[in-house]
């Protein structure tokens, strides 16, 4: 039941804020909403409020707003008094605004999701050493139990995530780390070693040989605003890092997951708790975001391209082009959706239900 209950919360959430945010911002601009769907039909309930068909679908991997004359080249039957009202009719600006806020609002949720389990009270882990390794680059540099970290090559830090992150990246690299003991600074060179760990691309990381002392800090409600921006902006960064090292070939398309890895993660997550939960939440809102900001016709980066292309020409990308490029980037999202769902079955069969490590 976790498992059912966590993915439709999760995505129910992740959808409906996503489709709201195309919804909201078209309404603003006097847009026409003819219909708001959450899922894909076939329709299980629907009910139209106002000029606006609302509509809850059975296959609830994704969802949509109908815009009234949101297609350049179709037939759509517009009555004089509404031609005012399409989203062809609006300036390029408005109609850019409000294709982005759908990805925006995901970017927004993220960060509220993360601000909220801050506040509700998951500890920051503070950069304070507890353990060191006997014959470990720290201990031979003279590092102790109780020194507080408090800056890597003259840039500032308090976390331990972002002491772990700076010296992960640097192995057999000589670090001037500054280190606080008994109220004075001192500055130790420290070269992180190669080890058998790697980091979530698979790439070698450096280790100093040390521990956290456990000390964390609960941060207040400015507080944990800002750490909820900074951990989306971190996440943000981590995502489009992935993508660029996929295209790459850094990394195997085979780790991507899908649907029912969502499933289980959603299923996992629920069950550590509901901060636990919030925070795969935010990272899936993330992912969610860039994806649909991707190039691709029939996602939202694909009309972002279409309107970027038609401020550069002055003319809007119609006809064959526009036909062409939306069954090519159909055929893609439907190819990239076989791939996930061979990877997540094959992973399955391979390693079990669980996504815990082996």
């Amino acid at each position: 039941m976790e498992y059912a209950i966590g993915f439709i919360i999760l995505l129910g959430v992740l959808i409906f804020v996503h489709e709201f945010g195309h919804f909201i911002v078209a309404k603003i601009a006097g847009v026409k909403v003819l219909k708001f769907s959450l899922g894909f039909p076939p329709v299980a309930v629907k009910r139209k409020w106002g000029e606006t068909e609302y509509m809850l679908s059975w296959v609830p991997l994704g969802g949509y707003v109908k815009l009234l004359g949101e297609t350049p080249d179709s037939e759509e039957d517009i009555s004089p008094e509404d031609s005012h009202r399409t989203l062809e009719s609006k300036s390029l600006l408005s109609r850019f605004a409000i294709i982005a806020a759908g990805p925006l609002a995901n970017f927004v949720l993220a960060a509220v999701l993360l601000s909220g389990g801050f506040l509700a009270g998951r500890p920051v882990l503070v950069s304070e050493v507890g353990k060191i390794l006997e014959g470990s680059p720290a201990m031979e540099a003279g590092m102790k139990a109780g020194d507080l970290v408090t800056a890597i090559e003259g840039q500032e830090i308090w976390r331990w995530d972002d002491m772990r992150r700076l010296i992960e990246k640097s192995p057999d690299e000589a670090l001037s780390i500054t280190v606080k003991r008994d109220g004075q600074d001192s500055i130790l060179k420290v070269t992180p070693r190669v080890g058998d760990n790697k980091d979530f691309f698979g790439r070698p990381v450096g280790r100093v040989g040390i521990g956290p002392s456990g000390k964390s800090v609960q941060l207040g409600v400015f507080a944990s605003i800002r750490e909820g921006c900074r951990f989306t902006v971190y996440l943000t960064r981590l995502v489009f890092e992935t993508l660029i090292m996929l295209v790459k070939g850094d990394i195997s398309p085979k780790a991507l997951g899908g649907p029912i890895q969502i499933v289980q993660a959603s299923g996992e997550s629920l069950k550590a708790g509901a901060i636990s939960f919030m925070f795969l939440m935010s990272y899936i809102s993330i992912n969610l975001a860039i994806i649909n900001l991707l190039p691709i016709p029939i996602l939202d980066g694909g009309h972002l391209l279409f309107y970027l292309i038609e401020a550069i020409t002055r003319r809007p990308v119609t006809g064959k082009v526009r036909e062409v490029a939306t069954q090519v980037g159909l055929l893609f999202i439907v190819f990239l959706m076989l791939m996930v769902f061979y990877n997540d079955i094959s992973r399955i069969i391979t390693q079990g239900w669980s996504l815990k490590p082996q």
